[in-house]
């Protein structure tokens, strides 16, 4: 296992040893220190609203089963079976009074105790009373986000998100009634390239002129959007692919921040009277309606007035609180990545409202996305070219030395400055050497 003081000497300020995204014992350490203490996004209480609601999901290399107990809180259990090792429950969703292995019917309850196994009178007494689905020790919830951490101490949810709950906090405010749910079903896709990609590329405003120059090409020559209340559904998809080829001024004029722990966010990107059924629009302004009845107008001025873009959340979450959408990434190899992409309902808002953030995760998040199969083709590049030989560097300095400091965040001097991957290393760093090692 690499020393710590090997480990540090692989994150400089301005750039990182390719090792990080290539080396196979760094990735196991990363599943270790990273994955096994950080607290991790999960999913949304909508996703088990009533008792016995479950999902399964992975922390890291774990799978678990993310459940809601009869006194109301929601358990993670290990979701491997204390006899032979089995997966309780396939991969899915669903209602349970047990969970019920395949293999040779051992029964669960919902908070994990064993309570019936076959043929229990092979075992000695009181072998079975040991046995259970262990149980993730801590869960936390933050405005209905599920976070759990596979460390059994630690710092609080909050102190981990510092700064970084404004983004959820942005995210619930903007519906009605604080009130949403995942809907939609879920995205799933594959790229073969290191975790760290997709985090790094969310909050990078220097390379969608470039990558996605394609589509930026097709949505110019596309017919405008259409006037407020005559909208069509290909609207945002236009909107979305010009905004992409935004003149450099106005990636430079973006806000971008990162906070401790790796955690990131950008501003002033879009706004609603750029990109989403916006000013004007009848069903927006019967959503800002419903807002200001219960709000009142300077609350809801407030809330909307939020610029907010996309937001990481280190080490396995991007989310986006304008068009409700939620990217989880689970590891699986130092060279394989896998995607969920969640939308979200808000349920006392307009129906235009979801229609809208479908639109939108078909655009940027679907499989046959034209936003999206731009980037993996890019993280796959990137994976091959840092598997080669040299050079041994990979260079995050753009704008290091112009950062600004502010409360609780440090501030890129221009939208294009890396300070947001500076940020993720330096989490990176203080992961994987921790001073009790």
């Amino acid at each position: 296992m690499a020393a710590n003081e090997q480990l540090a000497m692989l994150v400089q300020p301005d750039r990182v040893h390719r090792a990080l995204y290539t080396d196979p014992a760094i990735f196991e350490l990363e599943l270790e220190r990273i994955f096994g203490r950080a607290w991790l996004v999960l999913g949304h209480e909508s996703q088990v609203r009533a008792v016995g609601d479950y999902y399964t999901t992975r922390m890291g290399r774990e799978p678990v089963i993310v459940a809601r107990h009869e006194d109301g809180s929601v358990r993670v259990l290990i979701n491997r079976c204390a006899h032979r090792g089995s997966m309780v429950c396939a991969e899915g969703r669903g209602n349970v009074e047990r969970f019920v292995c395949p293999y040779h019917g051992w029964s669960y309850d919902r908070a994990g105790a064993l309570k019936a196994a076959p043929f229990a009178s092979g075992y000695a007494p009181g072998k079975l009373a040991e046995l259970r689905l262990l149980a993730v020790p801590r869960v936390a919830v933050y405005r209905g986000f599920i976070f759990a951490s596979l460390a059994p101490s630690g710092e609080t949810l909050e102190e981990f998100l510092g700064p970084a709950r404004a983004s959820f906090d942005d995210f619930v405010d903007r519906a009605p009634g604080g009130e949403l749910e995942v809907a939609g079903g879920v995205f799933k896709h594959a790229y073969n390239g290191n975790w760290k990609l997709m985090l790094e590329n969310h909050l990078d405003g220097a390379h969608p002129a470039w990558v996605h120059a394609s589509s930026v090409a097709v949505a110019r020559n596309a017919p405008d959007p259409g006037k407020p209340g005559e909208e069509h559904y290909y609207d945002i998809a236009v909107r979305q692919m010009r905004q992409n080829g935004a003149p450099d001024a106005v990636w430079e004029g973006t806000g971008i921040w990162a906070t401790a722990r790796g955690h990131g966010y950008m501003g002033d990107y879009h706004d609603d009277d750029r990109l989403v059924a916006g000013l004007g629009n009848p069903a927006f302004e019967e959503y800002r309606a419903e807002l200001i009845r219960r709000l009142g107008e300077a609350q809801v001025d407030r809330i909307l007035r939020v610029t907010l873009w996309n937001t990481i959340i280190y080490p396995n979450c991007s989310f986006m609180s304008q068009f409700r959408q939620l990217r989880i990434i689970h590891p699986v190899a130092v060279d394989r990545s896998v995607v969920y992409t969640y939308s979200f309902r808000m349920p006392q808002a307009p129906a235009r409202l979801f229609r809208d953030t479908v639109a939108f995760g078909n655009v940027v998040n679907g499989t046959g996305s034209w936003v999206l199969t731009d980037d993996l083709e890019v993280y796959e590049r990137i994976q091959h070219g840092l598997g080669a030989g040299a050079p041994e560097w990979v260079y995050i300095g753009r704008g290091y030395g112009r950062d600004v400091d502010e409360p609780g965040a440090r501030r890129g001097a221009t939208g294009t400055s890396e300070v947001f991957i500076r940020g993720q290393m330096r989490a990176w760093l203080d992961y994987m050497t921790p001073q009790s090692s």
